[in-house]
């Protein structure tokens, strides 16, 4: 008995689900209570939607293509992209074939009466179905029993971004369709032409990118229910660096520039360096923070744009620091043109020897005090060895060190370290360092960019 329930099993259920429906879907009715037209109601005769086509005789071939009608917005911070389709899915269905050679164009809310697969889009995000005037379906029945399903969707779908090259990144998303339910025994689908399934991205128009290249591909995805089939639409997306060329790159190179200039003005003119290297410092930290609104706040991305605002605030804060330091050398010497540093020094070894001057005069009456007690000691402690060292040639324990010894040592120590450090930092004429900063800096800012420009184009 179980084993007659088990080989018939698949029969009996089709059995009783055409029973159970036979009867509504023969006397389906359009919304205005007009009756189907008898070729529909022929073909819909016996007809159960909810069984796909060949059921008891291998899976059932879905072909499918695509066109891309536009591709709304990409964002970097979300990292997707939305996009308006239209998915076009062909199969056959063995108990729709009827006599004639012309196909049936049906109303789409015809659908409802028709086994469809069960497709759906892999990474979306939201999707929804245009339904202005009326839902965009389009329902056609040739002859041979094939059946074409088009519909118009948006979707927003995620895409994985590497934005370590951003503005010069290049990205790859796709498009993948699955289906929910059948797995591969029951379903398989195929691009209908290859890689020119899809089409419409040959005339698309992006506001900040290109498309390089397109391809499609077959697979299937593994779950823990089973083996699915899978469509991968794969498209390469290239960024225009044009924009930000113009509203980062050239400004920040501006800037540096600007923060130049003070190494022509003249170094008395404080007011006039400082408000420039400020100014320039400031506004280059409100270029940075305006660049990094439109992209997501990640630390694991150190992106392309994110080093060379980086560079350029180094090389601005870097004119500000050397003017700090071409000032500070100029005022430590007297004559202004030709400035020596060793002025400051000499003041400083005159304050060190009047120091070192009273430490030993305090050293010395320390010790003609110290004399004088051992003088008038030196009979007690005759009287004392006596006893306790009949030859009293015991060794008398030294003397601690005197603190005044070791400060002495340590000034001393002190200003042989700073008078090397001042011969190390020498500078005969501090307006040397406007001049050299004029050469130094810009090839080395040219340098850097060239080596900037390279890696990020070219590697």
């Amino acid at each position: 008995m179980m084993a007659v329930l088990r080989s018939g099993g698949r029969v009996f259920i089709m059995l009783l689900i055409s029973r159970m429906l036979e009867n509504s879907l023969l006397s389906a009715e359009v919304k205005e209570g007009e009756i189907l037209p008898p070729t529909i109601q022929k073909l819909m005769k016996g007809y159960n939607k909810y069984l796909r086509p060949f059921f008891d005789n291998g899976p059932v071939t879905v072909g499918m293509s695509l066109d891309v009608a536009s591709i709304d917005t990409i964002s970097e911070i979300n990292m997707d992209y939305t996009a308006t389709i239209f998915l076009r899915q062909r199969w056959t269905d063995e108990r729709l074939v009827f006599e004639g050679n012309k196909s049936l164009s049906l109303d789409g809310r015809l659908v409802e009466l028709l086994w469809v697969p069960d497709t759906f889009i892999v990474d979306s995000k939201k999707s929804f179905l245009h339904d202005i005037t009326v839902e965009n379906r389009l329902i056609r029945i040739f002859p041979n029993g094939t059946v074409l399903y088009a519909l118009r969707i948006t979707t927003t779908v995620a895409c994985n971004m590497d934005l370590t090259k951003y503005p010069m990144d290049k990205q790859t998303c796709t498009l993948q369709l699955e289906s929910w339910g059948y797995n591969t025994n029951d379903v398989m689908f195929y691009w209908t032409r290859g890689n020119e399934s899809v089409s419409g991205l040959d005339t698309l128009r992006l506001a900040q990118y290109t498309v390089e290249d397109h391809y499609t591909s077959a697979s299937e995805a593994i779950y823990e229910t089973g083996h699915y089939p899978k469509l991968i639409f794969h498209f390469e997306l290239k960024r225009s660096i044009l924009y930000f060329i113009l509203e980062t790159y050239v400004p920040s190179s501006l800037l540096v520039v600007l923060s130049w200039v003070s190494f022509w003005i003249s170094q008395s003119s404080v007011p006039a360096r400082v408000c420039i290297g400020v100014t320039t410092v400031l506004t280059m930290t409100t270029l940075m923070m305006g660049a990094r609104t439109s992209l997501p706040n990640a630390n694991c991305f150190i992106k392309a744009i994110d080093v060379y605002l980086g560079i350029c605030f180094s090389f601005i804060f870097g004119a500000l620091i050397e003017y700090a330091v071409a000032h500070f050398c100029t005022l430590n010497h007297p004559d202004a043109n030709i400035v020596m540093y060793g002025h400051q020094m000499g003041g400083f070894d005159e304050e060190m020897n009047g120091m070192v001057t009273t430490i030993a005069a305090e050293n010395n009456r320390a010790k003609r005090r110290k004399e004088k007690a051992a003088a008038v000691s030196a009979p007690m402690a005759e009287l004392e060895l006596v006893p306790s060292s009949p030859t009293g040639s015991e060794p008398k324990p030294e003397a601690p060190e005197e603190p005044s010894n070791r400060c002495l040592t340590v000034l001393v120590l002190l200003r042989k370290f700073l008078r090397k450090a001042a011969n190390c930092c020498h500078v005969e004429n501090p307006h040397l360092i406007d001049n050299y900063s004029r050469m130094t800096f810009p090839l080395s800012f040219v340098f850097i960019n060239l080596l900037y420009w390279t890696y990020y184009l070219y590697l």
